[in-house]
C-alpha cells in the first residue's frame, strides 16, 4: 500500500554503485547480485553508508531495457575502483511517495506517482531518447533491511522523482 506523494525539497546526496543495463525481468536479480558488491567494497574501503540503499532508474523503456545504478549513500564517494562508480543525486526539489508491501507493488507506487505529477501540474525532470526516457534523477530508497523484516508486507520503499524547474 501506497501513502500519499508529497514535494520534499533534498540536498545533494554523493552514493557509490554498480550500473547495469537489464530488461525489466532482470531488475531483481542485478539488484540481488550489486548490493552485496557494493557494501563489501564500502567495507573493504572504510566507508560507512550515509543513507539507505537505493536503485537509481537513468533511463527506463520497460519493454526493452533499464539503465539502473545499485547504490548506497555515502558521505563522500572514495576512488573509482572496478564496476564501482561514483555518482549524486541532484538536489532539488522531488514528488515522493512511500509504499509498503512487497516490491512488486513497486510499478505500481510509480504509477501513482506519476498520476498524481500529471494531475498537479508537475513537470518531471526527463527527456525522450531513443534508447528510453531519460531520467535526471529518479529512483527508489528502502528504508527497510530484508534481513532485518523478512516479512515482504512490511518492507518500506521511498520513490522519488526529481520535479523539472519551472
Amino acid at each position: 500500500m501506497s501513502g500519499e506523494p508529497r514535494i520534499v525539497e533534498r540536498e545533494e546526496q554523493p552514493y557509490v554503485g554498480i550500473r547495469s543495463r537489464v530488461p525489466m525481468a532482470g531488475l531483481g536479480p542485478a539488484i540481488d547480485r550489486s548490493f552485496p558488491q557494493v557494501f563489501d567494497r564500502l567495507a573493504a574501503d572504510g566507508i560507512p553508508p550515509a543513507g539507505p540503499p537505493l536503485v537509481r532508474f537513468n533511463v527506463i523503456d520497460m519493454e526493452r531495457e533499464l539503465d539502473i545504478e545499485v547504490g548506497v549513500p555515502v558521505s563522500s564517494p572514495p576512488p573509482h575502483r572496478g564496476q564501482i562508480v561514483s555518482g549524486t543525486l541532484p538536489a532539488g526539489r522531488y514528488g515522493v511517495i512511500t509504499d509498503t508491501g512487497p516490491y512488486e507493488g513497486l510499478v505500481g507506487a510509480n504509477e501513482a506517482l506519476q498520476q498524481w505529477g500529471v494531475a498537479n501540474g508537475l513537470r518531471w525532470a526527463m527527456s525522450a531518447s531513443p534508447a528510453g526516457d531519460r531520467f535526471e534523477s529518479r529512483f527508489e530508497s528502502y528504508l527497510t533491511d530484508p534481513a532485518e523484516e523478512p516479512d515482504p508486507q512490511r518492507r518500506v520503499t521511498e520513490v522519488a522523482h526529481l520535479i523539472a524547474d519551472a
